[in-house]
């Protein structure tokens, strides 16, 4: 029996995913101390801006090669590696005493972060057949967001319980021992169970040189598609709320830490049933395409909105567009359908990175930009609201591009079967 239709495969996802659950979290847990890292370090806004971004920038600059190196090595490696180093940066993280360890120790986290999502994508590819994957990308893509779930109110009461310190130390501990449990997981249990033959045997496919395939990429309408519309549906969400969401409940709407944090959950339960739901519908529909269009216009038009209310919508219509805004990124799991889609999976790592490269390149800089503007206006006005309004036209500009994006999208009509 082949692994797509042996029930270890099940084991493998789990262990996969709920390796992802805990990584993913600690991709927006430092938003829930952003004033106290600013107050116990004395740092402005737009340094912790840079702080927030310093991971996003190392995992996009490293998801081109790290496509290329799974598409060459496998992805069980890297993804072991991963986890350790981001268990350590984050262990490393609740122990600084000064700036440059905080940096440090984001940018350990990110080179960790870099390695999950394109390799959880090739080793899902490998343990399951192609009807199987197109409904469990869109389970993959609500870990995440579970995960980002998991850095509200949980981890914000765990702070609140017991420190900022001690739960980034327990987290960082728990990650490292992920690591461990996949190599017996993705190594040592598959080669007892399965034979070398068929371990090896998906590797053995011809494949051209990496500068060519780079190049080819490079030069790819439909792989530049894909880049911009992921870029316009994931870096306004995952920046903002990584960054920015719980200081903009607490400064505009004089909500407690705690409160800013649910506020925060609204936009993960939309992401929780945008991922599913989506993919399903896709399905449905039998295509990618008109779906992913009309989630990119609901997710520009809701941070338009933001705009239209001064940056200060009532809370009704707050819950409204966060849950939007969520229900969007959720969707992002598109992206990777339209991958597996229109590309052949020995491609499918090096163009899973590329497309994921735009995604976290808009989450990279939001964080910055928004930084910039709250500091420009807190130093020149000393209001904070002006910095929060002007500071959604950056997300407005990055919707836009995605929209750009997908209507550039080309696809082959999903068939039934699938």
């Amino acid at each position: 029996m082949d692994k797509q239709h042996h029930r270890y495969r099940w084991v493998v996802f789990v262990a996969v995913l709920f390796t992802y659950l805990l990584m993913a979290s600690q991709r927006t847990a430092p938003g829930l101390i952003t004033d106290q890292l600013m107050r116990d370090f004395g740092v402005t806004a737009s340094t912790i801006g840079l702080l927030t971004s310093i991971q996003f920038f190392v995992y996009t600059s490293l998801q081109i090669p790290m496509g290329v190196l799974a598409d060459r090595f496998g992805p069980n490696f890297f993804l072991i590696i991963g986890a350790i180093l981001t268990g350590l940066g984050t262990v490393l993280y609740s122990l600084g005493t000064h700036e440059f360890i905080l940096f440090f120790s984001r940018i350990l986290t990110g080179v960790g972060d870099a390695t999950i999502w394109v390799n959880m994508v090739l080793i899902l590819a490998q343990w399951f057949q192609k009807k199987e994957f197109v409904r469990l990308i869109g389970f993959a893509g609500m870990t995440g967001s579970l995960g980002f779930l998991l850095a509200t109110v949980p981890f914000a009461t765990l702070i609140l319980l017991f420190g900022w310190r001690i739960s980034f130390f327990s987290t960082g501990l728990l990650l490292c021992v992920c690591g461990v449990l996949l190599y017996f997981v993705l190594v040592k249990n598959t080669k007892r169970i399965f034979s070398a033959k068929a371990i090896v045997e998906p590797e053995v496919v011809q494949r051209e040189k990496t500068s060519v395939l780079l190049r080819r990429i490079f030069l790819n309408r439909q792989a530049w598609a894909l880049f911009f519309c992921h870029f316009g549906v994931v870096g306004g969400y995952v920046g903002f709320i990584s960054s920015w969401a719980v200081p903009y409940g607490i400064n505009m709407y004089e909500m407690t830490r705690s409160e800013a944090s649910q506020l925060i959950m609204i936009g993960l339960l939309g992401a929780l049933i945008g991922a599913p739901l989506t993919s399903w519908l896709a399905g449905w529909l039998e295509t990618i395409k008109r779906p992913y269009i009309v989630v990119h216009i609901a997710v520009l038009l809701s941070w338009f909105s933001f705009l239209l209310y001064k940056g200060q919508p009532s809370i009704f219509w707050l819950i409204v567009l966060f849950f939007i805004i969520g229900f969007g990124y959720g969707a992002s799991a598109l992206t990777f359908a339209a991958v597996r889609q229109t590309f052949p999976i020995t491609e499918s790592g090096i163009v899973s990175g590329f497309a994921n490269t735009g995604g976290f390149l808009s989450a990279a800089l939001l964080p910055i930009i928004f930084g910039y503007v709250l500091d420009y206006f807190q130093d020149a006005t000393g209001n904070l609201s002006d910095g929060y309004y002007y500071g959604f036209i950056s997300p407005v500009i990055f919707s836009i591009i995605g929209l750009i994006g997908v209507l550039f999208l080309k696809e082959k009509h999903i068939k039934a079967d699938l």
